[in-house]
């Protein structure tokens, strides 16, 4: 890879857009942390900065002082190999450093980025500089849905944008996309970027298989939570059904039954849900019961992956019956970038596509995001396939 301007600019585009998600924000929007799963977008910013402070400036740029000695501890997120960190659950207790703080430390490493890019581009430092703009992306996908369940958990649900359209409609009929038995190439195979539990493109047996070319709406959603589909224990697995029970979880996150009418909260607002909308917001656990109900089952993330050609997707991550594991010949990069993927594949799903709080230039087919099946903070939606 050779630095060029257009590479530059991605890294300059990708700094400005972290911030551009920030600017409709009060100040005191920033420290909030309602549960573990959502970081501040205070943290979202410095975490995203300090990634290209220890990873580039610090081994390469000959003479860079840190802004702050402290930062490192502050902003570390969950790598071993670097140091201590602030544990993730007291991330919402960091009133100081204070936002203004925060944004002089982005402006800072940013002007040193760009110094030290002028002067350094080995193929090394090029490859961590893409691997540090990428990063930044998945945190700006985490901080819209993040900011979404901060305000979406304020009692007065106030809205986060005007403008900002989450609930885009599929307009094609339902239709089933039949694939035939065979052997299908998996993974990523082209020089343009991806993430290592990408690679390691191997064949795999799939029987004919049938999946559906639209996503599982909100008015099909409906007709299941109407025909008793939280109360069916039969439905579901018994993990799930003890986690319907204990969070009594009766519909989707974010919606709400007003006088018997379902609403549910957008970053517009409160507003009445529009049954031929994508649905959002689901776990896995709630996905699988859905398919039971229909008599179908989610598509393992290989089926998703062959016919992903034949539809549109991208407007919601969707739920997969893979497991996330690693790929046939994976390893893991040495040091700590080595922690950014190998050490979580145990315990989760894996979720295809991309959506709506998913940067430009940032997903592709071969993707593979990861969550634990009970989480739907994310904009989690289901095709279904049989």
């Amino acid at each position: 890879m050779i630095l060029t301007e257009n590479l530059l600019d991605f890294f300059r585009d990708t700094r400005k857009h972290t911030e551009a998600i920030c600017s409709p924000l009060e100040i005191e929007d920033y420290v909030v942390q309602p549960i573990v799963d959502v970081s501040p977008p205070k943290w979202h910013l410095g975490h995203t900065t300090w990634f290209f402070e220890e990873f580039i400036l610090k081994p390469y740029g000959e003479g860079y002082h840190l802004f702050d000695e402290d930062f490192s501890f502050v902003f570390n997120s969950y790598y071993e190999t670097v140091g201590k960190r602030v544990v993730r659950s007291d991330r919402g207790n960091l009133s100081r450093p204070s936002v203004q703080q925060v944004y002089a430390y982005r402006t800072y490493v940013t002007k040193a980025m760009v110094s030290l890019l002028e002067k350094n581009q080995s193929q090394e430092l090029l490859d961590l500089l893409e691997i540090g703009i990428h990063h930044e992306k998945q945190h700006q996908e985490l901080l819209l849905t993040d900011i979404k369940y901060i305000l979406g958990n304020n009692p007065l649900l106030p809205a986060y944008s005007d403008t900002f359209e989450e609930y885009v409609p599929e307009d094609h009929g339902r239709e089933w996309i039949s694939m035939d038995e065979g052997l299908y190439e998996i993974g990523h195979n082209s020089p343009d970027f991806c993430y290592d539990n990408e690679l390691g493109r191997h064949k795999v047996f799939l029987p004919s298989y049938e999946i559906s070319n639209k996503l599982v709406t909100n008015g099909e959603f409906m007709a299941f939570i109407q025909a008793g589909g939280y109360q069916q224990f039969d439905l579901w697995h018994a993990e799930a059904w003890d986690w319907v029970n204990q969070e009594q979880v009766t519909a989707p996150l974010y919606w709400h039954n007003i006088e018997g009418e379902w609403h549910h909260y957008s970053l517009k607002g409160l507003r009445k849900i529009e049954p031929d909308q994508p649905l959002a917001h689901i776990s896995y656990f709630e996905a699988f019961a859905y398919a039971q109900w229909k008599q179908c089952r989610l598509p393992t993330e290989f089926e998703w992956e062959a016919a992903q050609e034949f539809f549109p997707w991208g407007k919601r991550w969707e739920w997969t019956e893979s497991a996330y594991m690693p790929y046939p010949s994976y390893k893991k990069a040495e040091g700590a970038l080595g922690e950014y993927n190998g050490k979580f594949m145990v315990n989760q799903k894996v979720l295809r596509g991309g959506s709506v709080a998913t940067p430009q230039k940032h997903t592709r087919p071969t993707y593979r995001n990861f969550f634990h099946p009970n989480l739907r903070w994310q904009f989690t939606g289901l095709r279904l396939a049989k």
